[in-house]
C-alpha cells in the first residue's frame, strides 16, 4: 500500500505541475490528492478499513497545517486592507528618480525590505503596479521586473514572515526567526546584488518621465488615515517575531492580534457610516477578497505530505540522502534548483518530515546531528534555498508566475537573458553562507 500511496502523491503532484497545461485548477488537484492518501493509508493501515483510529493522527497534522494556514489569511486579509486604503502610495513617492540605474537599486532595496515584511507575491504585485507608473518603456520595464522578482524573492528567504516556505520552516520550530534574519540576511542580500550588478550596465542614462496623470486619491479616506493604516499593517507585521519571542506562543496568534487591532481601527474609523455604505472599507467587505484558493492549495499540500511522513517514507528518504550525500550544501542546493522547476511549497514540506529535531541528549550522543537542531545549518541553508531558488525560472515562484502574467515576459526570455544570473546570485549565497559558518 506504502507504493499506492507515494504513486498517487506523485500523480497528483505531476498534475499540479502541468496545471498551465491541463487547465485544472493546482488547488482542486492537492485536495483529492490530500483526501485519496489518507483513504488509501485507512484502508491499507492497520487502523482498518474505518479508519477511526487515523482521526488524532489526522488531527494533530491537521493542527500543524492550521498554525500556517491561518498565519497566511491573517497576513492576507492585512495586506488587503492597507492596500484598499492607499497605503502603499506612500512607495512610489519614495521611489520616484530620474536615473535608470537608481531606479533599479531603489526599487531592488524597497523589494528586498518590503518582501521581508509582507508575501512576495503582494509585494510583486505591488512593484509592478508602482513601475508602470514610473516607466513608460516596456522593453526596460521588463528587466526591472525581472529584477523584482528576485528581490521578492531574496527577501523573503532572510525573513521567518516573508515567504510561505520560511513561514512553515518558522512555525514547525527548525528555525528561529533571530536566527534566521542574523545568518542568511547577508547570502540574500548577495543573491539580489550579485544580478543587480549585471544588470545595471543595461539600464543607464536618464529616465523618461511618463506624463504624470496625477494619481486618484482613494476616496473618502484622509492622508491621516492611509498612512495610520500603512503604519499599523506594515509596522504590525514587523511585530509578530518580536510578540512570537516575547510570549513563545504560535506565530499566527500575533498575526491575529495585528489583524484584530486593524480591524477596530477601521470600524473606528467607518463608525458615522451605515452597514451598507459602499464607502464603508470595512474588513467584513474585504474579507471576500482573499484568496481562499490559495489556503485550500496549501491545506491540501500540507495535509498530503503528512500522509508520506506517518508511512515512514520521508524519515526513510531523509536516511538515503544522508547516506549517498551526506553534505547539507549539497542537498539543499539540490532542492533549490529543483524549486525552480517545481512548487517549493510541497519541496519544503516534505524536508521537514525528513528530519526529526535532535535533543539536547541526543546532540551530546551523536555531535553529527547538530545541522538539524533549531537554526541548523540544514534548516537555515533550507530556507534560503527553497525561497531564492526560485528565482531560476519565472515558473519557479510565485512571484515570477504573476509577473510573468503582468508584463507578459516569455519563459525562453527569462531563460535566456535572467536564468544565469539569478543562478550566480544564487551560488554567492550559498557560498557567503558557508564563509560566514567557517569564520
Amino acid at each position: 500500500m506504502t507504493t499506492i500511496i507515494v504513486c498517487a502523491f506523485c500523480l497528483g503532484y505531476l498534475l499540479i505541475a502541468l496545471e498551465n497545461v491541463t487547465k485544472i485548477n493546482k488547488a482542486a488537484i492537492a485536495l483529492i490528492m490530500c483526501v485519496v492518501c489518507w483513504g488509501l493509508y485507512a484502508i491499507g493501515g492497520e487502523t482498518g478499513i474505518s479508519g477511526l483510529g487515523l482521526n488524532p493522527t489526522i488531527e494533530k497534522n491537521l493542527g500543524e497545517a492550521g498554525t500556517t494556514l491561518f498565519f497566511l489569511m491573517g497576513a492576507m486579509t492585512i495586506v488587503e486592507v492597507v492596500d484598499q486604503y492607499g497605503g502603499f502610495n506612500f512607495v512610489r513617492g519614495v521611489l520616484r528618480t530620474k536615473s535608470k540605474g537608481a531606479l533599479l537599486w531603489k526599487i531592488g532595496f524597497m523589494t528586498l525590505l518590503l518582501s521581508a515584511v509582507l508575501d512576495n507575491l503582494t509585494t510583486s504585485i505591488v512593484m509592478i503596479m508602482i513601475l508602470r507608473k514610473l516607466v513608460s518603456d516596456q522593453r526596460d520595464r521588463i528587466w526591472y521586473a525581472s529584477m523584482v522578482i528576485i528581490a521578492a524573492n531574496a527577501g523573503g528567504a532572510f525573513s521567518p514572515i516573508g515567504d510561505v516556505t520560511t513561514i512553515m520552516i518558522w512555525n514547525g520550530g527548525m528555525i528561529t526567526a533571530s536566527g534566521v534574519i542574523r545568518e542568511i540576511f547577508i547570502p540574500s542580500l548577495l543573491a539580489f546584488v550579485v544580478p543587480a550588478l549585471m544588470v545595471q550596465h543595461r539600464l543607464r542614462g536618464a529616465l523618461p518621465q511618463p506624463v504624470d496623470n496625477k494619481e486618484q486619491e482613494v476616496s473618502d479616506v484622509t492622508k491621516w488615515q492611509r498612512n495610520l493604516i500603512f503604519f499599523l499593517g506594515v509596522g504590525g507585521l514587523c511585530f509578530v517575531p518580536i510578540y512570537h519571542n516575547l510570549t513563545d506562543l504560535p506565530a499566527f496568534m500575533g498575526i491575529l492580534l495585528v489583524l484584530g487591532t486593524l480591524w477596530f481601527v477601521t470600524e473606528v474609523i467607518n463608525w458615522k457610516k451605515g452597514e451598507h455604505d459602499a464607502t464603508a472599507k470595512r474588513i467584513t467587505r474585504l474579507l471576500s477578497r482573499i484568496d481562499l484558493t490559495t489556503i485550500l492549495f496549501f491545506l491540501g499540500i500540507l495535509m498530503s505530505v503528512s500522509v508520506l511522513s506517518e508511512i515512514g517514507v520521508l524519515s526513510a528518504l531523509g536516511t538515503w540522502l544522508n547516506e549517498t550525500i551526506g553534505n547539507c550544501y549539497l542537498v539543499t542546493g539540490a532542492i533549490g534548483v529543483l524549486s525552480s522547476v517545481v512548487d517549493n511549497v510541497p519541496l519544503v514540506a516534505g524536508s521537514m518530515k525528513m528530519y526529526t529535531i535532535p535533543t539536547a541528549e541526543m546532540l551530546a550522543a551523536d555531535p553529527s546531528l547538530a545541522p538539524y537542531a533549531v537554526d541548523g545549518i540544514f534548516w537555515q541553508l533550507l530556507s534560503y534555498c527553497a525561497g531564492v531558488g526560485g528565482s531560476m525560472l519565472i515558473i519557479g515562484s510565485a512571484a515570477g508566475v504573476v509577473v510573468m502574467g503582468l508584463e507578459n515576459i516569455s519563459f525562453g526570455w527569462y531563460m535566456r537573458h535572467i536564468s544565469p544570473l539569478a543562478f550566480a546570485g544564487y551560488i554567492c549565497g550559498i557560498a557567503a553562507y558557508y564563509l560566514q559558518n567557517l569564520i
